[in-house]
């Protein structure tokens, strides 16, 4: 995936050797490493363009959804479908533009120390997925509220420039044609 994937800037590129560095170390999912990947997406309603938003109560910031991998994971596209189904409660997610998930952004971001961890960083592979059911969203807990935003509401909100380089990404996919299916 990351053979494929293109950095859009330098620096994306130097968080991608870095996660590269990782592969070669040996498991780079491992939670006690001080930086090691996590998986996550950006959900998007497609017919009215609008993305959806948790707050993370850690970070104290509106963010994308998304996690840890569990053990016997392997596979990052997986990790962030089931990180998203698991967080919004919606049953229907689908890669978009579609038809297999697309790597969209790699950045590695700080974590501040909490719940009996140390500080450390995540290698976040995001990736973006679709629901026709905008409305059935569920948040995983009170404190995770999840609000839908149009694209420049959502660049307003969010505290990280990272994620901003997310949502514009994400816009750019918008107005690509859904890739055709080989066969």
């Amino acid at each position: 995936m990351l053979d494929r994937f293109e950095p859009g800037s330098a620096e994306e590129a130097a968080d991608v050797g870095r996660i590269r560095e990782l592969l070669v170390a040996g498991d780079p999912f491992s939670r006690a490493l001080p930086l090691h990947v996590t998986c996550s997406a950006l959900v998007i309603h497609p017919p009215t363009g609008r993305v959806l938003l948790r707050w993370h109560q850690r970070q104290q910031s509106w963010l994308q959804v998304g996690g840890h991998v569990d053990p016997g994971e392997t596979s990052p596209p997986a990790v962030a479908l089931r990180e998203a189904g698991e967080e919004t409660g919606l049953d229907d997610l689908v890669p978009f533009p579609g038809p297999e998930p697309r790597l969209v952004h790699v950045v590695i971001v700080p974590v501040p120390a909490g719940k009996g961890e140390p500080a450390h960083e995540h290698a976040d592979m995001r990736y973006v997925f679709a629901t026709a059911r905008p409305d059935a969203v569920v948040p995983e807990s009170p404190e995770a509220q999840l609000r839908w935003l149009a694209p420049d509401e959502a660049r307003a909100l969010v505290a990280a420039d990272n994620v901003r380089v997310t949502l514009d990404r994400i816009e750019g996919l918008r107005h690509q044609p859904p890739a055709e299916v080989e066969t």
